[in-house]
């Protein structure tokens, strides 16, 4: 039987991993995709889903170097130019807005449906990337020279670089030994879409209350998606309320903001936690999103990290080829291991800093210092939006905007 070999097989085609497989196969790797279940088609005229993603305009700029971001793009999504932070207790909101910090948009709201397919339709119709679906992991062999990867369907092929991009229960990450450190909030976010009586008018708001974050994300038909952390046993009884009740419940948690709440569609919830690996690359391996880090979705960070890890992992073995090198080797893990490992580490911190922050009863001291410091300095809030953003200092160059193909000619 004759093992094909690749330069990259990657485990799991979710958003992260099929975006890294358009990013590989344009750059003239060759990749194998591995995955169990092919994506439904976006339906634009089914109902708003409930799990959207804020993408920042770094992870926009790498979903355009992917072929992916004008279709995502010209679909049902929406830009929003100004976030707005209120704490529940002080009146002054804490605003964001985009041209002051000389940004088009501080990001957009996209149905995690629609990034899935667009991605998935990308990297099936080019025909560059071999897809093996529906099929799934079984084994890997790990050696100095290529890896030796075993599929449920009998399969066999051998890679140079293993990516593992299946998810917070990685397969791959188990296979490594890698160790995760894991915070569980004892927090549920609840989900679900609703109208106010004013339309949103491209704006992220979210206000902070004893408990945990309500966010109201900007939908382009001028409803809101909502993300509201309650405590696991709060966020249960808020489900089990009836829509009149659950409404009720709204109003009072948003305080007026755009009026009173209109209607209100079906509402779920998820478990929130975070999780962070040991380390994210070993023996011709890497992981990237939610493989090697899980964050607290308090600034819509999750998703952009992946991103952020594909990018990061395409310029790095760029990189390694223009030197004649082995994007496989031990000083490439590293390198990448240690770039993607400090950025996710920093903003599930940071996240986590800033949840407690919150979290605080009433406005205490050490509460009142930090919303005072965020509001009066330019440069504590630009070096936040930012990271935010996805085009901080140590961002890839692909979310700062450099082309796939001028990185290959540097």
């Amino acid at each position: 039987m004759s093992i094909s070999h690749y330069d990259v097989v990657i485990i799991g085609a979710g958003m992260v991993g099929a975006t890294l497989a358009s990013l590989l196969s344009r750059s003239g790797f060759t990749v194998a995709l591995i995955e169990a279940y092919k994506p439904e088609p976006f339906d634009t005229e089914a109902e708003v889903g409930l799990r959207v993603s804020a993408i920042s305009p770094g992870s926009a700029a790498i979903l355009e170097q992917a072929g992916a971001w004008q279709q995502i793009s010209t679909q049902r999504s929406r830009p929003y130019r100004r976030m707005q932070v209120e704490d529940g207790v002080e009146l002054d909101p804490l605003l964001f807005d985009a041209p002051q910090f000389n940004l088009q948009s501080l990001g957009t709201i996209v149905e995690n449906a629609l990034l899935q397919w667009s991605v998935w339709q990308v990297v099936s119709s080019a025909g560059l990337v071999d897809i093996y679906c529906p099929d799934q992991l079984d084994n890997i062999e790990f050696s100095t020279q290529q890896n030796h990867v075993s599929l449920k369907s009998g399969k066999a092929i051998t890679a140079s670089l293993v990516v593992g991009a299946d998810g917070a229960a990685s397969g791959v990450r188990k296979a490594l030994g890698i160790r995760q450190d894991h915070y569980a909030y004892n927090q549920h976010g609840l989900v679900a879409v609703v109208g106010k009586h004013k339309p949103n008018p491209g704006v992220a708001w979210q206000r902070f209350l004893p408990g945990g974050p309500l966010a109201f994300l900007p939908l382009d038909d001028g409803r809101s998606s909502i993300v509201w952390t309650r405590p696991s046993a709060e966020s249960e009884h808020l489900l089990a309320m009836s829509t009149e009740e659950f409404i009720k419940e709204l109003d009072t948690a948003s305080s007026g903001w755009l009026g009173r709440v209109e209607s209100c569609g079906p509402r779920a919830a998820f478990p929130l936690s975070m999780r962070l690996s040991e380390s994210y690359a070993a023996q011709r391996t890497v992981l990237v999103g939610d493989a090697a880090h899980v964050v607290h979705p308090l600034a819509g960070q999750g998703v952009n990290l992946g991103f952020a890890d594909a990018a990061g992992l395409v310029e790095s073995m760029i990189s390694v080829r223009c030197e004649g090198g082995d994007f496989g080797s031990a000083t490439m893990l590293q390198k990448y291991d240690r770039w993607r490992r400090s950025e996710s580490e920093a903003m599930a911190f940071g996240m986590h800093a800033l949840r407690s922050l919150f979290n605080l009863d009433g406005l205490s001291p050490l509460r009142r210092v930090g919303l005072a410091l965020v509001k009066r300095s330019w440069t504590i809030k630009d070096i936040f939006l930012q990271r935010a953003a996805g085009v901080g200092k140590n961002a890839p160059q692909l979310a700062r905007g450099v082309k796939l193909r001028d990185l290959m000619q540097r």
